[in-house]
Parts: C-alpha cells; structure tokens; sequence
C-alpha cells in the first residue's frame, strides 16, 4: 500500500492505494513546518492511523507539503512520518512540485498555486528548472486566499470598502481592531486566518469592488511570478483560491496575452494518476 498527501496549510488530503485503486481517503487539518509545531503533523498522522488505516501495511509515503521547500524541514517532516509509518520508505516534497506532477505530468510548463498562500515554478517535464521567488505571507504571497483576505481586511477597517459591503461584513465576523491584531501577530497561523476572508470575497463575486480586488491581486501575481519565469503556453494551476475565482484569473491572464490550460481545486487525484503511470 502506498500513500500520497497533499498537505497545505489549511487542510491535507491522504490517499491510500493498492495498486491503482484508491482504498482509502480522508482530509484532515492542514500543517506548515515554518509556522506550526512539528508535533502537530504527528498528531495529524495519529489520526489518520485512528481511521483503521493499518500503519504497517504502509511501504510508501509520497508526503507533498507547504513549507516543505527547505532540507530542514524535510528532515523534520520525514522524522514524524517515519515513527509512524515504521515500514514505509518516505519520501517529502515542496508543495509545488504536487502541482508540476498533478497539473504537467512529464510535461513542460508553469505550474501555479493560489491557495491559502501562493507559489509558482517552470517545470521542464522531470524537474523544477526555475522558482518564483517566494517571500511568505507578509511579504509575498501573491494572488493568495491571504493575499486577498489581508487586502479585505484592511479595506474594511480604514472604511474604504463600499458601505453595503461593510454592513455585511460586519454583520458576518464581529470583527474588531483588537481581534484582528491578536489573530495576525500572535496566533500561530495567521496567514490561515486571513485567508479565511478570502470566502467574502467568494461570496459576493457580483460586486465591482470584490472584482478589482482579487483582480488586482491576481495581476500582482502574474506580475511577480508567472511573468519572471518567460512566456509559456502550457500554464496550470491548483488550489481552491484558482478554482472558485477562475473566472477573474482567466480574465485577468486574457488581458496580458496568456492563456491557463488546468485550473484544479485539489492536486490530489492528479498525483494519483502521475503515481498510476510510473
């Protein structure tokens, strides 16, 4: 039995296979080594294992993860999976490399992630050839569910989101100047929490002002990492931010000559057909 994991910051998809059919499959909490506790994804796996999932049928772990770019953190990551799948080869990659193998396959390309945070690569059919250069949530992060969320957020306290828009906003989080710092400088997962008001936006994508939003956002992400890695016409992207606000990205990509040929919300059954074909 083998599994694949694709685990972001917000949530994890686990997939188990026998051969090439899925046997098993659960979503969980997601993990990030470079904001969360390592002892966070033992309890995440522990839960999997309480899923009648038997941890020693287990001969492969393919575990693709946000944060997982740096030897560090894949050492980590490997240590915890390798306690509890004792008897499984493991093997840890950085999350876009899931997008390269689930949106490309063995072909060439830009692979793109809009999720909770963001990242892009040019994938020559076998490996990464060139990064986008990722600077974190903070100062990065392009075209995010926390790219947006931040811009939301901040809109809606300096009171320039139109007036409908606020009332609702209101009316949906309760939400106050002291809360918002406590969340984004003192949780351990802010950029999460920011993302979350990624789902106003999503919810209300007939307003103008919602559209100029996420459209500028997009547009600083083509600006900063798709059109640093050259003109491509093979242009793939994964990830829940990309899949429910695809109409915006495909105009906003239209608009500078470039065409998306796979928008997916989740890499994982990507991964499961790269892994059916190897």
């Amino acid at each position: 039995m083998i599994s694949i994991v694709d685990c972001g910051s917000t949530k994890a998809e686990w997939v188990f296979l026998e051969g090439d059919k899925i046997v098993e499959r659960y979503v969980t909490n997601g993990f990030n080594p470079n904001f969360c506790d390592i002892n966070l994804l033992s309890s995440i796996a522990l839960e999997i294992i309480s899923q009648n999932v038997n941890n020693k049928d287990a001969v492969k772990i393919f575990f693709y993860g946000s944060g997982c770019g740096s030897t560090d953190n894949v050492a980590k990551v490997k240590v915890i999976l390798k306690e509890i799948f004792y008897n499984a080869d493991v093997e840890v990659y950085s999350d876009i490399l899931a997008s390269c193998h689930a949106l490309l396959g063995s072909e060439s390309g830009i692979a793109s992630i809009l999720g909770t945070g963001s990242n892009a690569c040019f994938y020559d059919g076998e490996k990464i050839a060139e990064n986008a250069t990722s600077l974190g949530f903070i100062l990065g992060d392009e075209g995010s569910g926390c790219h947006i969320g931040k811009k939301i957020a901040h809109d809606y306290f300096y009171g320039t989101m139109p007036d409908e828009l606020r009332q609702k906003f209101e009316a949906e989080y309760r939400l106050t100047r002291n809360t918002l710092i406590e969340k984004v400088y003192k949780s351990p997962q802010p950029s999460r929490f920011l993302a979350s008001f990624a789902k106003f936006a999503g919810e209300n994508t007939a307003n103008q002002y919602i559209i100029d939003v996420v459209s500028s956002c997009f547009n600083d992400f083509i600006k900063y990492c798709i059109n640093p890695l050259g003109k491509c016409e093979n242009i793939g992207f994964v990830g829940s931010v990309a899949y429910h606000f695809q109409d915006i990205l495909k105009k906003c990509l239209e608009n500078q000559n470039l065409n998306v040929k796979k928008i997916v919300k989740s890499p994982t059954d990507g991964l499961v057909d790269y892994y059916a074909k190897r």
